[in-house]
């Protein structure tokens, strides 16, 4: 039984929690238009201050039944590749998004929960239709058409009037024009105001159901038929069950004397009354005091609950005495009425007394429900306060393994960048050593197509573009005077060059030429003078223009020159070893200069040194280290002895050439007797007296060095002199360095150097190489010789440096490089 109670008890209160109300869901059609953002702004200003409501964009597009193409026609989707089909499609779907987003945008500011649902149909009407059934819309706003959906101009044909038309009747339509209510659709519930709730309760039994509740218990049924506690109030029940005992008891009393003593023997079943003495009541007279007492109390009860009961016994026992006629009569009426208002005394306390069991068992019943439901909360409350703790401690476990995994992913983004920067790095070297590659690629294949090619690799100028540009050899512009000619200066296009002219037509002069021209138009090193052209009918090379002229002008100072610092000497003795170990080198055939000395040396405005004059070269096969040459030729003091005595040429003949030179960077003294004058200062100890002060302070260590290296190039015999690629040049490297490293200490302290500056770079004319006299400042931006660049401008109209059309053609002196210029100058 108590199962039983307890599953009703939770039944109850299943069915007494409130059922939580369906969320409200507005669809709202739009096609696209301009119009389409006014109908979402009224269905946002007329539902969106709702609690619960879930807004719904509905849009339909036609079906893709046909592909435009690029000829401006279209043609069935059925005849084209799926792949062009399908992405159509995409497009399509890409842009009917696209139409969405505006109207996404207005809910989302005001920040209401919307969903977006885009269809493909042909018939509109009914797409809209089946999905406002399929997620219960319960308002539907839609646009207006041209004429009013509802009004009597309403046409089948309207978009409008079909949306409505087939819209579920249980959704209401509403038509929007330009943001204002035009028209309205009810639902079937907003127009059937009768429909009433479900919830409604009955208040109880009648009066009739209590008279049959109270007629079973008089056939014996059991006395929980009495009262309904959960259907009416339990006073409105006492009354009810009242009046239908008094209205038994008068008919009993109108009717015989049987029903008045069955109504007797009814009361005597009660056990309260059997043990309360009701045997004196039936032999009680109207005029003893147990009567007395129990009518006194029965008036009692009726007086409490004004119940009408004792109005009509009244009435009916007035009926009595009046139509009595005797004494007897009386008495005799008297006593059943007596014995009428006793047994509805015990039957009201009969009736009071199952009253109050039910109050009690009601009560209790409450009680114990207050209690299961006191033990059910608790419970609840510890279950929950159980699952907040596991939640809390999850939440604390989930932060710890965010932070880790923040952490993880902190380092992993860290890994990855510097992955990516080391991916770059070594893309880019990649990209680098693959045009490194190629780069050589096409220089070996260059090199490669030059030594095999037969064809001269020179520019050929014509006799009258060498006479325009010497000015007809003009006097003022001969810069040289050799054995086989004069050299000139000129300019050829804007390029100032060295034009060398032979003065006669002997056959030696010519195969001179002809050795020199073929040697210098296959070979190229930066320490080798470059061939710019030549005009072989009459004799004429033209080179490039070396400002600072030989290196015996500048050693002997022939013309007034600066002396060269020392370190500047190391470097270009470095130069000259570089430039012969190429020649020997060169392939096919290794090349012998044989006339190497400090005239045929020349230097650029940088003190670049580059070797020239190779006329006298020789070329060796590859299969022979030495050359008989019965004539022997060169300059005195630097011909080789060996080669003089036995007439065997070979690339050692270049080395006593070298060392010689060598001497004469150290001394600044002519090359007669040079080797033994400073052999023997170094036997003595005297090596600083012979060598060249104006160069600077020499450094002891490094000089005594070079100096045994000229020497040993300049022995005698071929045997004893060094190797030129594996003994001089590493030597002479090493001495490089050091004096580059002089030189940078000079330049950042010039003012401590005693040592020669060379002019800065922006002292020189970008145009004729030399130390500007008038600078003027061009449109382009650069200084240049006012001479200089006005010719230019004569014949180009733009910028020598730069290549770019000049803005116009006006010059500017530029004061400040001048007094520069000067200030140089005067130190």
């Amino acid at each position: 039984m108590e199962e039983k109670q307890s599953e009703i008890t939770e039944a109850e209160k299943v069915a007494d929690l409130p059922s939580l109300p369906p969320p409200l869901t507005v669809g709202i059609a739009v096609d696209g238009k301009k119009k389409s953002k006014y109908v979402v702004k009224w269905a946002l200003e007329k539902f969106g201050h709702e609690e619960k409501v879930v807004f719904k964009i509905l849009h339909v597009r036609p079906k893709v039944t046909l592909v435009p193409t690029p000829m401006g026609n279209s043609i069935p989707i059925s005849q084209v590749r799926d792949s062009v089909a399908k992405a159509y499609r995409k497009e399509m779907e890409w842009k009917a998004s696209q139409l969405i987003v505006p109207y996404k945008d207005l809910c989302t500011q005001r920040k209401v929960q919307v969903d977006v649902c885009m269809t493909e149909a042909d018939n509109v009407a009914n797409a809209i239709a089946e999905e406002v059934s399929k997620s219960m819309i319960s308002k539907l706003v839609i646009g207006a058409s041209s004429r009013g959906m509802f009004s009597r101009k309403l046409k089948a044909h309207h978009l409008s009037s079909r949306i409505s038309a087939c819209a579920p009747r249980s959704c209401t339509v509403y038509v929007v024009s330009k943001g204002k209510l035009a028209s309205l659709r009810p639902s079937d519930l907003d127009s059937n105001p009768s429909i009433a709730d479900d919830s409604s309760v009955t208040s109880g039994p009648t009066t009739s159901d209590s008279s049959n509740s109270l007629s079973s218990h008089t056939d014996g049924s059991s006395g929980s038929s009495y009262f309904n506690f959960h259907s009416s109030s339990l006073p409105m029940q006492r009354v009810q069950a009242l009046a239908t005992i008094n209205q038994g008891c008068l008919h009993s009393r109108t009717t015989s004397p049987e029903a008045i003593i069955h109504s007797r023997s009814l009361s005597l079943e009660l056990d309260e009354v059997n043990a309360g003495g009701g045997g004196g009541a039936v032999g009680c007279t109207p005029s003893s005091p147990e009567s007395a007492h129990l009518i006194t109390r029965s008036s009692s009860f009726s007086a409490d609950f004004q119940s009408p009961l004792f109005s009509d016994e009244a009435s009916a026992s007035d009926g009595l005495t009046d139509n009595s006629s005797s004494d007897s009569q009386v008495a005799f009426y008297f006593f059943p009425f007596s014995l009428a208002n006793f047994n509805f005394e015990l039957e009201k306390l009969r009736l009071e007394l199952r009253h109050a069991r039910g109050v009690y068992a009601m009560a209790q019943t409450e009680a114990m429900d207050a209690s299961r439901k006191l033990s059910s909360l608790n419970q609840c409350r510890m279950e929950g306060a159980a699952k907040l703790k596991e939640i809390s401690s999850r939440e604390e476990k989930a932060k710890e393994l965010a932070q880790e995994e923040r952490g993880k992913c902190e380092a992993a983004l860290k890994e990855a960048e510097h992955m990516r920067k080391c991916a770059e790095k070594e893309s880019m070297q990649r990209r680098e050593a693959e045009a490194k590659a190629k780069h050589d690629a096409k220089e070996k294949e260059r090199l490669q197509n030059a030594l095999v090619a037969p064809l001269q690799q020179y520019r050929k100028f014509t006799w009258e573009e060498i006479e325009s540009a010497t000015s007809s050899f003009s006097e003022a512009l001969k810069i040289g005077m050799g054995a086989y000619g004069k050299v000139y200066k000129c300019s050829f296009h804007h390029t100032v060059a060295a034009v060398k002219v032979l003065h006669s037509k002997e056959p030696r002069d010519i195969k001179q030429f002809k050795q020199e021209l073929d040697i210098l138009s296959k070979i190229c090193h930066p320490h080798l003078l470059i061939l710019l052209g030549a005009c072989p009918d009459h004799g004429c090379l033209v080179y490039e223009y070396m400002e600072n002229g030989s290196l015996e002008d500048r050693l002997l100072r022939l013309h007034n020159t600066q002396p060269i610092p020392w370190f500047e000497r190391f470097r270009i003795a470095w130069e000259v070893a570089s430039a012969l170990a190429f020649l020997h080198n060169s392939k096919p055939e290794p090349i012998i200069h044989r006339d190497l000395k400090p005239a045929n040396i020349l230097l650029d405005h940088n003190y670049v040194s580059k070797i020239g004059d190779v006329g006298l070269s020789t070329m060796l096969h590859s299969d022979i280290t030495m050359y008989k040459d019965t004539a022997p030729v060169g300059t005195l003091c630097y011909i080789d002895p060996e080669y003089q005595r036995t007439g065997l040429i070979s690339p050692k003949s270049d080395v006593y050439a070298l060392g010689m030179v060598i001497l004469q960077l150290l001394t600044g003294k002519p090359a007669m007797a040079l080797a033994h004058l400073v052999e023997r200062a170094m036997e003595e100890g005297q090596l600083a007296r012979l060598l060249d002060s104006g160069a600077g302070n020499w450094p002891v260590d490094e000089t005594e060095e070079i100096a045994k290296l000229g020497l040993s190039c300049a022995e005698l015999r071929r045997k004893d002199r060094p190797c030129l690629k594996d003994g001089v040049l590493p030597a002479l490297e090493r001495l490089k360095e050091v004096g580059e490293r002089a030189r940078e200490r000079a330049l950042s302290n010039p003012a401590g150097s005693s040592s020669h500056s060379l002019p800065p770079n922006h002292f020189v004319c970008p145009i004729l190489k030399e130390v500007m006299k008038e600078p003027c400042v061009a449109a382009d931006g650069y200084t240049y010789e006012r001479e200089a660049i006005e010719r230019w401008l004569q014949e180009n109209e733009k910028s020598p440096m730069t290549n770019v059309a000049l803005s116009n053609k006006n010059l500017l002196p530029n004061y400040t490089i001048l007094a520069a210029i000067v200030e140089w100058k005067s130190k």
